[in-house]
């Protein structure tokens, strides 16, 4: 057994056993010596079990749920099943490099402070482009925050370990310990803006989180915004106003609320009405209307482990 850590490493599968296969064989490239996998499948249509488990990953064990626990969800349980000390939160339709691991516990040995470590995710078709270097801060009065680099061709311009203000939810190590005290991901969140709120409250908790520079993942993510669907419209808005509930003060509410009913939805509603969206229309409106019947209590519960 390997001195170093034990990591575990969570992905979700939800009707995409072909891509969660594909980032399963690149993990068999992994240096890294002490490491298990769990695969969380969120009620599939069709079991991935005959076909995950026909094609020997080592070190993979895979949890089919019943029901669709949505992000955070999954995350959460593969979160309390694992054994490691480190937990590496990653999608599917990444791949990883071979001495990813090695690069991103590094730092952990260094600074107790630190909470999370994020490599440089650059896209999978397009590997010369950044889609990742850490983040900008939160706009306490919008509820926007925009990735450092994204879309950049990458020519070492972010090539240095800098602390950065929010993780990305597609490649993150985090201490398994510090979750204990912060929290898990917001189970009601299901979509969107759980990893901003993780990293947030990381911070106030008083830890770091760290952009790794020197480690790389391969995210098969378009770079094409492509066409919003009725289901990202309703949990990007709900969950962008439960952040603010979540994060702001009384006077950066009121001024969020008011961009939100003067900006935002006038913005949203012309732009769905013009293109015929009725559907994603009522999902945007669904979003703003669902925090008029859940109260501060509602908002602010956490998850533990």
């Amino acid at each position: 057994m390997s001195e170093l850590p034990l990591i575990s490493i969570i992905i979700l599968n939800y009707n995409s056993t072909k891509v969660t296969c594909e980032f399963l064989e690149s993990t068999k490239k992994l240096t890294y010596p002490n490491y298990e996998i769990l695969v969380i499948d969120n009620a599939s249509t069709i079991d991935p079990t005959e076909e995950i488990e026909s094609q020997n990953f080592p070190f993979t064990k895979l949890i089919v749920n019943d029901t669709n626990l949505g992000f955070a969800g999954g995350n959460n349980m593969g979160i309390k099943m694992a054994l490691g000390s480190y937990v590496f939160v990653v999608n599917n339709d990444t791949e990883v490099t071979p001495n990813l691991l090695e690069i991103l516990i590094e730092p952990f040995f260094h600074d107790s402070k630190i909470g999370v470590v994020c490599p440089k995710i650059k896209y999978f078709e397009k590997p010369e482009i950044i889609q990742y270097a850490g983040y900008q801060k939160m706009n306490p009065y919008t509820g926007r925050a925009f990735s450092i680099g994204g879309y950049e061709k990458d020519i070492g311009q972010y090539d240095k370990p800098v602390f950065t203000n929010s993780a990305h939810g597609a490649a993150m190590l985090v201490k398994k310990e510090i979750l204990k005290d912060v929290g898990l991901f917001p189970d009601f969140f299901f979509l969107y803006y759980e990893e901003m709120d993780l990293s947030r409250r990381i911070l106030n908790g008083g830890y770091k989180i760290l952009y790794e520079a020197k480690g790389v993942i391969y995210h098969k993510e378009s770079m094409s915004v492509g066409k919003e669907s009725p289901l990202k419209a309703y949990y990007h808005t709900r969950n962008r106003i439960a952040y603010m509930r979540r994060h702001t003060n009384r006077f950066q509410l009121i001024v969020f609320i008011f961009y939100l009913f003067f900006c935002v939805m006038p913005k949203s509603c012309l732009k769905y009405s013009l293109n015929g969206q009725l559907k994603h229309l009522s999902a945007f409106l669904k979003g703003v209307l669902w925090h008029l019947k859940i109260s501060n209590k509602r908002i602010n519960i956490q998850t533990i482990i």
